[in-house]
């Protein structure tokens, strides 16, 4: 079987299954995902970057839908997590407690509580105030926990990606400056109320070259070399996700390079290594798709009104990014600027500008690929605008994991005082 999604006798296939089919079933806009992809994505790079000596800690914000979750899990994939609400969405869909990851730099007390309380795997602190608050409430809770406290370094380290999502620079909010570490990792490790997990490092998304990452990574094993050398356990060296693909054609960034990276940076030195890939696993394995309303012409280009928007898909208005765009079904007839536009009142409510598309006609199904990662988990109710539902293609089977939602739902969730009835 061919997995993922190809063109199979004019027709747009996901694992075999004409996309066609599933839109006339489930309606669009749609997410789609094969969960064939998605195994294979995961096993590329455990075997190209992990290799043994580290563990998959699958970025939930990348995509959250605890089926896709589900199946990570058991694929042997940890979590890693920035937010309570992934927490709970990570424990639900099976990942055990221990494999679990914390970051982020505005963890709140309830979410410190809720994971020491837990017991997940590792808090990443990233700030001297959020250790101290981390140690508080370690100690207020009067017994010991399997949780650990790990320290998050800003490298100061530049990446080729998107500003927005550019996390490793010195101006950033991001993690605790490199020459503060050590006074903090020992800290921690001097407390007498949680143990120290490690060292962690992230510096962005969307990046395609493995020498930012080496640079990233040469500056936190400088610093956890130090630490053993004073007699200081460095146990974790969480090496954050940020590997990416090529949106212009789908292909992935290269793993075996940044798993030679890997081997140069760490050889043989006994650190248990943590891998965060999310974009890399997801994004090749799932499409949006959008059905074409009305073709309207311009001066110098043609508007494809879709029923898909910038609330079903924000990362193009939101990062400039750029999706491929098909016909599901084989169109024929000369190529034409085009730009794909949804029904949001916003000049900004684009999927695609400036793309080179057939002739479109009302009723064309469209799929915008590269949309399983970063696409659903960011959707909103803009415009009272209903979401999208998701069809994981698993087994041969077409199966819902999300339950369509109506504006009925939304408006169940407003209230009206009794002083305006």
């Amino acid at each position: 079987m061919i997995i993922g999604f190809h063109r199979i006798d004019g027709q747009i296939c996901c694992d075999g299954i004409a996309l066609e089919a599933i839109a006339a079933e489930f309606g669009s806009p749609l997410y789609v995902y094969s969960a064939a992809a998605i195994e294979a994505a995961y096993s590329r790079f455990d075997r190209a970057v992990c290799n043994g000596r580290g563990v998959v800690h699958f970025a939930v914000k990348s995509n959250s839908n605890l089926a896709i979750l589900r199946l990570l899990a058991r694929l042997g994939a940890g979590a890693d997590i920035v937010s309570g609400g992934e927490m709970q969405r990570a424990l639900k869909a099976g990942f055990a407690p221990e494999k679990i990851i914390f970051s982020g730099v505005g963890k709140t007390d309830q979410e410190i509580e809720a994971a020491l309380e837990a017991g997940i795997g590792q808090i990443n602190a990233e700030s001297l105030s959020e250790v101290e608050r981390v140690l508080a409430l370690a100690r207020n809770m009067g017994r010991s926990t399997p949780c650990r406290l790990g320290l998050r370094i800003n490298p100061d380290v530049a990446t080729d990606t998107h500003a927005k999502i550019s996390t490793g620079k010195s101006d950033t909010k991001f993690g605790v400056p490199a020459a503060e570490a050590a006074d903090l990792y020992r800290l921690i490790a001097t407390s007498g109320v949680i143990e120290p997990a490690g060292l962690a490092v992230h510096i962005g998304s969307q990046i395609m070259d493995e020498a930012p990452f080496e640079a990233a990574w040469i500056a936190l094993l400088d610093i956890a070399e130090g630490l053993r050398e004073d007699g200081f356990d460095v146990p974790m060296l969480d090496l954050g996700g940020g590997l990416g693909i090529d949106y212009r054609d789908g292909t992935p960034a290269d793993a075996d390079a940044l798993g030679a990276a890997v081997t140069r940076v760490f050889g043989n030195r006994p650190y248990r290594l943590g891998f965060e890939p999310g974009r890399y696993l997801l994004a090749e394995a799932g499409v949006l798709l959008t059905r074409v309303l009305h073709s309207k012409p311009a001066t110098e280009k043609t508007f494809a009104i879709v029923d898909g928007a910038m609330n079903d898909l924000i990362r193009p208005t939101l990062y400039e990014a750029w999706h491929r765009i098909e016909p599901v079904s084989d169109t024929a007839g000369a190529v034409q600027p085009t730009d794909i536009v949804g029904p949001v009142c916003e000049t900004g409510d684009y999927l695609g500008l400036g793309h080179s598309l057939p002739p479109l006609q009302r009723g064309d199904l469209l799929a915008v690929r590269s949309a399983g990662a970063y696409g659903a988990v960011m959707r909103s109710n803009y415009n009272t605008r209903p979401f999208a539902a998701e069809i994981l293609i698993i087994n041969g089977e077409a199966r819902p994991i999300s339950v369509q939602q109506t504006v009925a739902d939304l408006l169940a969730q407003d209230r009206i005082p009794p002083e305006l009835q």
